[in-house]
């Protein structure tokens, strides 16, 4: 109720995307998969504040599944709260000062006065062939036993994000399973 009009908003001017019966009403355990799908269809990831054991820790590990860059806002060694961006920076993450950071590393130009924050960039278009042919190979290349996206991408020589909406476009026609820890396999049923 409290998000009502971001919701009507959204309907009417922007896109609506979730795994779940439209009618659902939010619910904690399905925030992981949510995020998944934000992570998805983004440039990067900014990981603000983030506890050792926060939710937004899950998301980063499915943005780098995805071959997504995931940007992390450093925080005092003894606060807790910054915890989790500061182990992501120790793992690789690109530290965040500024927003000024972000995208200079996305390369968006410096001198425009009006830059975009959400950059409308068209996707790189598929032909029908195209999209079988990537099909048929993540399909061919997944087994029962669970692979990482990253080794996927890898295995096929394929660009990461058209693989990465492939593997999703095949999670929602039942085909592949995203597992803990973001690593996929091939359902019985493909």
């Amino acid at each position: 109720a409290e998000n009502a009009a971001l919701f009507t908003q959204m309907e009417t001017k922007g896109v609506l995307i979730t795994e779940q019966p439209i009618t659902q009403q939010p619910l904690a355990r399905h925030f992981p998969a949510r995020n998944r799908l934000i992570s998805g269809i983004s440039k990067a990831l900014v990981v603000i504040e983030a506890a050792g054991k926060s939710g937004s820790l899950i998301t980063a590990r499915f943005a780098l599944d995805q071959g997504r860059d995931v940007f992390a806002v450093p925080g005092h060694p003894f606060d807790a709260r910054a915890s989790g961006c500061n182990s992501l920076i120790r793992d690789g993450a690109i530290l965040v000062r500024s927003a000024e950071d972000v995208l200079n590393a996305l390369g968006v130009e410096q001198n425009s006065d009006q830059r975009d924050l959400f950059m409308h960039s068209e996707p790189q278009k598929r032909t029908l062939p195209e999209t079988a042919k990537l099909h048929s190979e993540i399909l061919r290349r997944l087994g029962p036993s669970p692979m990482s996206e990253d080794q996927l991408i890898r295995d096929i020589s394929g660009n990461a994000a058209q693989t990465s909406a492939v593997v999703v476009e095949l999670e929602l026609e039942g085909k592949v399973l995203r597992q803990p820890g973001g690593l996929l396999s091939k359902t019985m049923a493909s």
